[in-house]
């Protein structure tokens, strides 16, 4: 079966190629299809997961997968959240990780509660009116750092520390990160839902 991504990003896609390697799917990025980006104007990750899917479901006429994912900071009362991917230009800076991460440890400087998540809200359609979205969400705890640590990952990867692993995620290998990061939790709950509700193996 084919499943359209409805992302670019080539790290999400590669994270979730590997998570769904025991389905008898072929995930195909929005972009090998000449699919535009779709609106994000919604304050959740689970309402901009299901825009982003329905939008590349109906563009492509085949069933999608979106992925909307972020860091929710407790302190910053969840932000970055849904602007995760573009913080930094809330604050006039640039769009990039580095800038997004420099600001990030600006806003939690002095701050003693360095409580965070990742956040990921997966969503599939069989179609771009599928009364009846897979959804699911997993959730990775940690704390922010003052620094970042590691070049690997992306995106907050180097700044968020995981405490049961000793480690920042910057730090894991990919296997480890796709292991325990929230996009495996997630992406473990949408392989049973596809399993029994979709009949695939």
């Amino acid at each position: 079966m084919k499943l359209v991504l409805a992302s670019n990003n080539a790290h999400k896609l590669i994270e979730l190629q590997a998570l769904l390697l025991t389905l008898n799917v072929e995930l195909i990025p929005q972009g090998a299809l000449g699919i535009s980006e779709a609106e994000e104007p919604f304050i959740t990750f689970v309402e901009n997961a299901l825009a982003k899917a329905r939008h590349v479901s109906q563009q492509a006429g085949l069933p999608a997968l979106a992925d909307d994912s972020g860091l929710c900071v407790d302190a910053l009362d969840g932000a970055p959240g849904v602007l995760s991917a573009r913080y930094a230009t809330l604050f006039g800076q640039p769009k990039s990780d580095a800038d997004n991460n420099r600001v990030l440890v600006e806003k939690l400087q002095g701050v003693v509660n360095r409580r965070a998540r990742f956040v990921s809200a997966l969503v599939a359609v069989r179609r771009f009116d599928d009364p009846e979205p897979l959804v699911t969400l997993g959730r990775w705890h940690g704390e922010v750092l003052d620094a970042p640590r590691g070049d690997g990952g992306f995106g907050y990867d180097p700044l968020m520390f995981i405490p049961e692993l000793g480690k920042s995620v910057g730090e894991l290998d990919a296997a480890t990160k796709n292991a325990h990061s929230h996009r495996a939790i997630a992406s473990l709950q949408m392989l049973s839902a596809m399993r029994e509700v979709w009949g695939l193996g």
